[in-house]
């Protein structure tokens, strides 16, 4: 397997060999993640893949754990590769880019939704799933990765009012790509194709029963994903219940994630300037510089309000965005950069130890 037609680079490289000082590592790309279960693919194929007891140990948080993308350095376990071809993963690489979110339940977690993708596939059905305050949302999570957002509208055959939803989506995407397909007949799929070039990765993102699964079984030319049909009230099921990256005929990576019909946002609030530019410009202009854009005299935002030039709703979402970060940040201070610093500390503290533990024995 060529690892350049997985997106190995040079920059991949040069941290895989500071990683792999004693070099008993080779690299091997994540395809699969659930519930620390893992297919990897490196020059020598595809295998079942494991983390070393060591890897656990250091894991301070959920989402230090491998996810769907990663860069990882793995050893072959001589005690089970004759009979199930497990290899045992020891580092995984810095992200360039990730796609996370607060995972869901009372504990405040980040959970690492794929790893290393140079661009987003926002998929949107055209149907009742059309949603600019969920597209908002996606956006935020995106920009805080790093990664490049492409809106895909999908079931453009049960749109009848087409123009109207590409006016509003306009006031909230801006010159972002903007993509009208129907998986079922292929229409307007030739348009994603300049976005998947060799090496590259695009994550498939959005709400259950958009048509994420069916998008990629028609790129793929094949069936890999399960789909079913919509729910009697319209809401999509889960079918896809785990992330997993596909190559795809011709060149470039996919890869599928299950529905998120909420979605918590995780990291701090650089991601809200890109997703709400123009809000954000305008509050600069505001007369007080802890403007709350609400009764505040001369709220610049307000007064574009007032003259019909931005939607209401659209400062309630950045307002409802910004308090859930704001409330994230009181709970939790650390990036995911910040962690990977702080699991790299760990490791070192951990050799050391070793090696003043065992420097009589060896």
């Amino acid at each position: 397997m060529n690892l350049r037609r997985l997106g190995w680079d040079a920059e991949f490289k040069k941290q895989f060999e500071q990683l792999n000082s004693d070099q008993s590592c080779q690299p091997a790309r994540v395809i699969y993640a659930q519930r620390q279960l893992y297919r990897v693919v490196s020059e020598l194929g595809e295998h079942q893949g494991r983390v070393s007891g060591r890897l656990r140990y250091q894991a301070r948080f959920p989402a230090d754990f491998p996810a769907a993308g990663d860069w990882v350095g793995i050893r072959i376990d001589p005690r089970q590769a004759a009979d199930t071809g497990t290899v045992i993963i020891h580092f995984t690489l810095p992200r360039k880019t990730w796609l996370s979110r607060s995972a869901a339940g009372e504990k405040v977690e980040e959970q690492m939704i794929c790893a290393n993708v140079d661009r987003v596939f926002l998929v949107s059905g055209l149907d009742r799933d059309f949603n600019l305050r969920r597209i908002e949302r996606y956006l935020s999570a995106v920009y805080q990765g790093g990664a490049q957002p492409v809106i895909i509208l999908n079931k453009v055959d049960l749109c009848r009012d087409l123009e109207t939803k590409m006016l509003d989506l306009g006031k909230v995407v801006f010159d972002l790509p903007v993509i009208c397909t129907d998986a079922l007949t292929g229409e307007g799929m030739n348009l994603l194709n300049p976005y998947l070039e060799p090496g590259k990765t695009v994550a498939f993102v959005g709400s259950s029963g958009v048509g994420k699964s069916t998008l990629i079984n028609r790129l793929m030319g094949v069936e890999v994903q399960v789909t079913r049909a919509l729910r009697s009230d319209g809401k999509g099921r889960h079918t896809t219940t785990h992330r997993e990256l596909f190559q795809i005929p011709g060149g470039g990576m996919v890869i599928d994630n299950p529905g998120m019909r909420e979605l918590q946002l995780w990291a701090f609030e650089e991601g809200l300037g890109d997703t709400f530019s123009e809000i954000e410009l305008l509050a600069a202009q505001c007369r007080f510089s802890d403007c709350r854009h609400g009764s505040e005299p001369g709220c610049a935002v307000q007064q574009q309000i007032s003259a019909g030039n931005l939607d209401p709703k659209r400062l309630c979402s950045y307002l409802k965005q910004k308090r859930e970060l704001e409330q994230l940040s009181e709970t939790e201070d650390l990036t995911s950069q910040d962690r990977y610093k702080l699991r790299r500390q760990d490791g070192r503290l951990w050799e050391k130890e070793v090696r003043e533990r065992f420097k009589d024995k060896y």
